[in-house]
């Protein structure tokens, strides 16, 4: 990342996302950001989010963006971070925590995100695929934490009383088929089947999507060639309308 150095970079590194979305018919895209990634390099965080937030005004397409704070650091860094999003917090629709889960569960950040819910931010986390605690770490997110998202959460259909709080609750799931690939056994798709059958708002998403090498259609494709229906497929797509922060 060490490229990212000017607003200019963080410009052209957003509009080369929404020109390959909006490609890709995508016309509304919720895109997370890691500010402490790049403030703990040095860069100004107003040099973050005026970047992305200016490629925002000029993209083919509506963009919300969530801001994710780095679960491996500690909780009082999250915490600065959000203080210094405060006077840019016209630009950003919700929070989220993501990096590195093991040894970090959601109840860490419970003090930051009740800060930001007060503050009228909106409310994600994730719960990566196949995880230390992962069952444990979706109802942290659910009764200490108030989600109204759950980033991946396949591991979700371990537990029926969970699955049950979150059809009854509405949460919403953002799996990632094509990044399950990368950091566990396949891209889930009995999984995510098995999700929509218990009526879960599971979606489908594009992860880091030049990281992980697929985009929104790759993943669509993906999921389908595994052999999910045409009905599920426009069911996940419907989902993802359903959830969206708009």
């Amino acid at each position: 990342m060490d490229v990212l150095r000017t607003e200019q970079d963080f410009y052209d590194l957003a509009m080369a996302y929404f020109r390959k979305a909006s490609e890709q018919h995508v016309t509304y895209a919720e895109v997370f950001f890691d500010p402490q990634a790049h403030t703990s390099r040095g860069v100004q965080f107003e040099t973050v989010i005026n970047g992305i937030d200016r490629a925002r005004d000029d993209a083919p397409m509506d963009v919300q963006l969530i801001m994710c704070f780095l679960r491996d650091r500690d909780a009082s860094d999250a915490m600065r971070t959000l203080e210094q999003a405060a006077p840019f917090k016209r630009k950003i629709k919700g929070v989220g925590l993501d990096s590195d889960e093991r040894n970090n569960p959601p109840i860490k950040f419970r003090h930051v995100f009740a800060t930001a819910r007060a503050e009228g931010y909106r409310l994600t986390m994730h719960c990566d695929v196949d995880q230390q605690d992962s069952v444990r770490h979706i109802w942290q997110c659910l009764d200490e934490i108030g989600v109204e998202r759950i980033d991946h959460g396949v591991n979700c259909l371990e537990d029926k009383a969970l699955i049950d709080r979150l059809a009854k609750d509405t949460i919403g799931l953002t799996v990632c088929p094509i990044s399950n690939r990368w950091v566990a056994d396949g891209l889930k798709e009995a999984e995510l089947k098995s999700m929509l059958d218990h009526g879960l708002k599971a979606t489908v998403n594009s992860d880091d999507p030049a990281y992980f090498g697929g985009y929104i259609t790759e993943n669509f494709a993906e999921v389908a060639r595994a052999g999910l229906t045409r009905h599920e497929i426009e069911q996940l797509a419907q989902n993802a309308f359903d959830i969206a922060w708009r």
